[in-house]
């Protein structure tokens, strides 16, 4: 399918160059990609992995044969949802307008805002080697992706993360190549949560963002990445760059220690952590977005786990949160509690599990990264069978430090 627009957006006569061309990437094909393979930070997993292109889900380009300077957008994976497709086509129109990229101040370093000819701000696009990027925790290469999968998670809307997706983009800005990006939609917001106090803010609100970075495990949530809407003041979370690290880190939310994260769970909100499914979130991933390795596909499994877990067990956000968080004590850094059950579950792998005690389930008395990723599957599956048979001792633990 092929849509040829006019800068009045009319059907232009065929012959003329200029055309809106409808194509199909829901993954990447190396061959495809007319960039200098160098700026791949994964092109080895591209060729070793024959990610073809489908004919599936929409790709809209802007090109004229004649002028190398025109900009073009094409869909190369992730979501391919209504919403992504609709946000897709929008930046596609605005790509024949005419429009600019400013850079945003805040955030995720190496982010543009997406400027329509009207004014009016249409997306916010992050280059996936933004070289602003490669000191953070994750890595350069891999923030983009991950901003991609926390929409693809985000079932139904119900963290409201805006509409978002994994595309190449050609712009003279990044130079004589095309760039792959995180494009995500705009959304128009009264402040941040950093301009205002938390006690204004729905508890409804907070729960499900919290939810969302207890899954994905957040190592970023700061006040700034939560935006703040007009009227009810919901809450919009973005910035998901820094989510399912590889290894169990130092989550950071800032919502741990407002009031509305002590509320128990509502209704609505139970029900979801009850309706998610970690393991088919997991195949989700795996289909959708390929650059996500396997050792931070399984800390969303724990994660999401332990969150169910918790949460049936009676123990409210801020309770996750805290059982996620390291602590200091004395100068020292002291790992979390999800960090030493796992610890605990790892090393009953090869003796099965004993009888528990606070002594050795709470064990810190070793530095090393609490990683999934050297775990064979036989390994695996009996790792998440101990740790699910440990976690009713440890909220109960939980809820005594409470009274």
């Amino acid at each position: 399918m092929a849509i040829a627009l006019d800068q009045a957006h009319r059907a232009p006569p065929l012959t003329r160059p200029r055309r809106c061309n409808c194509r199909s990437f829901p993954h990447f094909d190396f061959k495809m990609l007319d960039f200098d393979p160098p700026e791949l930070p994964h092109q080895s997993h591209f060729k070793s992995t024959y990610i073809n292109r489908s004919l599936s889900t929409p790709c809209l380009s802007y090109t004229d044969k004649s002028s190398t300077t025109n900009s073009r957008i094409e869909l190369i994976t992730g979501p391919t949802s209504q919403p992504v497709g609709a946000l897709i086509l929008e930046v596609a129109k605005a790509t024949a307008d005419g429009f600019s990229l400013e850079r945003a101040l805040g955030g995720l370093g190496g982010a543009y805002f997406l400027r329509a000819q009207n004014g009016q701000i249409l997306a916010v696009i992050k280059p996936i080697d933004s070289p602003e990027c490669t000191k953070s925790p994750i890595g350069s290469g891999e923030i983009g992706p991950r901003e991609s999968a926390a929409y693809l998670l985000d079932h139904g809307g119900f963290s409201g993360v805006p509409p978002t997706a994994l595309v190449k983009f050609f712009h003279f800005k990044f130079g004589p190549n095309c760039k792959i990006v995180s494009l995500q939609q705009f959304v128009d917001h009264e402040s941040d949560a950093g301009d205002l106090g938390p006690s204004g803010f729905p508890v409804p609100s907070v729960h499900r963002i919290g939810i969302l970075d207890v899954r994905l495990m957040n190592l970023d949530r700061h006040a700034g990445n939560i935006l703040v809407g007009s009227g009810k003041r919901d809450l919009v979370p973005i910035d998901h760059g820094f989510c399912l690290p590889e290894f169990l880190n130092d989550p950071y939310f800032e919502w741990l220690h407002w009031p509305q994260a002590s509320v128990p769970f509502g209704k609505a909100e139970a029900e979801y952590i009850s309706s998610l499914d970690p393991y088919k979130d997991a195949e989700l991933l795996r289909s959708e977005l390929p650059l996500i390795k396997e050792c931070s596909i399984r800390v969303l499994i724990v994660c999401t786990v332990f969150l169910k877990r918790a949460a049936s067990h009676g123990l409210c956000l801020a309770d996750i949160g805290e059982m996620m968080s390291r602590d200091f004590c004395e100068g020292r850094e002291n790992r979390s509690s999800l960090e030493k059950l796992c610890l605990y579950a790892k090393s009953r792998l090869s003796e099965g599990p004993t009888r528990i005690s606070s002594v050795d389930l709470f064990d810190d008395s070793t530095d090393e990264k609490v990683s999934f990723g050297d775990l064979k599957d036989e390994e695996w599956e009996s790792f998440m069978e101990i740790f699910g048979g440990i976690l009713p001792y440890a909220f109960d633990q939980k809820k005594k430090q409470k009274k």
